[in-house]
């Protein structure tokens, strides 16, 4: 698809199940439509109080195997994937639920997400992209 100008989310929630690469725990990973700006979240509704950690380069605190973020000691694991086919797709706002401490591995490629994610289609929404600008080459 070419670069959108508007905001994009799901039309509405998919679920995909399967087991993590590197912990071998059962897992549901649910992406939730979710509103103009903001972003892409992991939640993990298995703990307490259901912690959300942004996708955001500030939390990734572990790329020996995958790449693991965390924040105030709610860990995820393997979110890359994920994120491979939530940017692929170009769907700015969502929110991805996860009943375990690591996303499903499917069949080892983000492929099965992108095909979940395209079958429930995505929306547009009433709010233009923030696109980040290179001011000059970088050599």
């Amino acid at each position: 698809p070419n670069m959108y100008t508007k905001q994009h989310t799901i039309r509405h929630e998919v679920t995909v199940s399967g087991v993590g690469l590197h912990t071998g725990v059962a897992v549901n990973m649910k992406f939730c439509p979710a509103p103009v700006n903001h972003g892409i979240k992991f939640q993990r509704v298995d703990l307490p109080d259901q912690p959300v950690v942004e996708a955001d380069v500030d939390y990734v605190v572990d790329i020996s195997r995958g790449t693991s973020i965390e924040k105030n000691g709610a860990r995820i694991n393997t979110v890359e994937h994920a994120l491979a086919a939530v940017m692929g797709l170009q769907i700015d706002n969502v929110l991805i639920q996860l009943d375990g401490p690591e996303t499903p591995i499917m069949d080892g490629s983000s492929l099965p997400f992108v095909e979940a994610l395209e079958e429930i289609g995505l929306e547009e929404q009433n709010a233009l992209r923030n696109f980040f600008e290179v001011p000059h080459g970088i050599f």
